[in-house]
């Protein structure tokens, strides 16, 4: 499969690098300085699982010839549109379109671009930086991306799957991929929302008696996800409440780095968006609504120094 892949950023970057240095047939859609760069040094990864360098193809918009047989997105949520209007000329009558956006609101644009029987569901599991030398830091000791059919004419969703199981990262295909877009959806939102509110990680929060805190806004998540009809499996909850829990984790959403490097962030669609959705199930989330207004109060302070 020829397979596109927008960015070469950190995630898309990551396992895409994966998938080049297997002999995948991956491109990567870029800016001119960042293919200029990979030109000259290729796409570089340093992990606990191993480091890769390897040769890349990268090209620009204005080099798209033809369409490819998937196309997978992963940008910032407010990057959407823009990100839309960078792959149209790659997405033809037969591209899948592969997002691994957090939160759900992005299939409905997706959706409204190129078409529900092309948008596959999809989310991943990692966390990774990129440097300002291009180089990508794989943080976490798991990476994993899953995808599945949202339509009964997504019968090449399990090709493929096939084709990404080939970049060694952990590829997983579900049946039910809302569900699992749901269940990584609920554990950022807590993730985000308790690191960025606290300017702390999960271990300092639980070790200054924050657990309750913590397992307080997973609840509400929990409670939003079933009155939306795709309740966390127990062992997803399970797994979760003790990922953020744990008083020995290091851990912080990335949204806390974002707002420590005064970067925009993805407030709305992580958690604001939870937050509605809770809203028009009369589902109360008021340790999730003290967290939305820290951020849109970070927000608002961003848009004031513009």
């Amino acid at each position: 499969m020829r397979l596109l892949i927008l960015g070469a950023g950190a995630t898309g970057g990551y396992f895409g690098g994966l998938l080049a240095k297997a002999g995948a047939d991956v491109t990567f859609l870029v800016r001119a300085k960042r293919r200029e760069q990979l030109a000259r040094d290729g796409l570089k990864i340093e992990s606990r699982d191993g480091d890769v360098a390897t040769p890349v193809k990268a090209i620009t918009q204005d080099e798209i010839a033809g369409s490819f047989d998937a196309v997978i997105l992963s940008p910032k949520a407010y990057g959407l549109a823009d990100a839309i209007d960078t792959v149209r000329p790659a997405v033809g009558e037969k591209t899948f379109v592969l997002p691994l956006l957090n939160g759900m609101h992005h299939l409905d644009d997706l959706d409204a671009a190129f078409g529900k029987s092309r948008v596959l569901g999809g989310t991943c599991h990692i966390s990774v930086v990129l440097e300002p030398d291009g180089r990508i830091r794989h943080l976490s000791p798991f990476a994993s991306l899953t995808l599945g059919p949202r339509a009964a004419e997504q019968e090449g969703a399990k090709r493929l799957h096939s084709e990404l199981a080939r970049g060694g990262f952990d590829a997983r295909y579900s049946d039910n991929v809302i569900g699992a877009m749901w269940e990584k959806w609920i554990l950022l939102a807590t993730l985000a929302g308790s690191t960025c509110l606290m300017r702390a990680s999960i271990g300092e929060i639980v070790r200054a008696n924050g657990t309750q805190f913590i397992s307080g806004m997973l609840d509400e998540c929990c409670a939003v996800a079933k009155a939306s009809s795709y309740p966390p499996r127990p062992a997803a909850e399970s797994g979760a409440r003790t990922t953020l829990t744990d008083p020995k984790s290091n851990i912080s959403a990335s949204m806390r780095r974002d707002i420590e490097r005064g970067a925009r962030i993805e407030a709305d669609h992580i958690v604001g968006d939870l937050i509605s959705r809770g809203r028009e199930h009369a589902v109360e989330t008021p340790l999730l609504d003290i967290a939305y207004i820290h951020l849109q109060a970070y927000q608002n302070g961003l848009q004031g120094h513009r």
